[in-house]
């Protein structure tokens, strides 16, 4: 079996390796396009890019319920544990460490990162994951474009997900720059048509993608999964 790659709604995904179940930004209870709920979840990792309320979301009471080990900057993951969380990993900017399944490093993401009760959550995130496979997926978070997206595909990788939305990241124009600087095999579009205020038309988006670069672009609906 290969790697699966769900979109749950707005940025939060879930990587099925077979073994082991990742789940990112899980913003869930309270977001209008959630595919699914907190409580039908069983992530073995938690991998949160940073504080706002609508990517940490439901990591802490989700963590507690299945035990699974949180990833997240250094300031995050001491505020997660003053929450009670037990199984906590904290990393920084360009640092990576190895996991049952695979390994994740830290890449730099242009955002904020305050913590929903006002704490300083550290900067601001995106993952780069080497599946135990050789898969290598990139997720931007959010994230304005920013020049070392270059750097970043020099490690090749098989799919990059970015945010199209604007107003708070990258635009769709901005991220068609992303995907030309980081050339991956596939990209996936997301942090999109939650709210009015980042409405985009992904569609419109991916057949830029097919006419001015080589990647394969795939758009999902939430609950929608793709196969690497």
């Amino acid at each position: 079996m290969g790697t699966r790659v769900q979109w749950l709604g707005h940025a939060c995904l879930l990587v099925d390796t077979g073994s082991h179940q990742i789940l990112i930004d899980p913003f869930l209870t309270g977001n209008p396009a959630a595919a699914t709920s907190a409580d039908a979840l069983q992530p073995d990792f938690i991998l949160v890019s940073h504080g706002h309320g609508d990517h940490l979301g439901d990591t802490v009471p989700l963590a507690k319920r299945t035990g699974a080990t949180v990833v997240a900057n250094y300031e995050i993951s001491e505020w997660l544990q003053k929450q009670g969380l037990k199984n906590v990993h904290g990393q920084q900017h360009g640092g990576g460490h190895a996991f049952p399944f695979g390994r994740v490093k830290l890449t730099l993401a242009f955002h904020g990162s305050v913590l929903p009760d006002g704490t300083y959550g550290g900067n601001p995130c995106g993952f780069i994951i080497y599946l135990n496979d050789g898969t290598k997926i990139y997720d931007a978070a959010d994230t304005g474009l920013f020049g070392d997206m270059r750097l970043i595909g020099e490690e090749g990788i098989d799919l990059a997900i970015l945010p199209i939305g604007d107003n708070y990241t990258m635009g769709p124009d901005d991220a068609l720059r992303a995907v030309k600087l980081l050339q991956p095999k596939k990209v996936l579009p997301i942090h999109y048509n939650t709210w009015p205020l980042i409405a985009q038309d992904a569609a419109n988006w991916a057949t830029r993608i097919r006419r001015e670069t080589k990647a394969e672009p795939v758009i999902l609906k939430p609950g929608e999964s793709l196969n690497l």
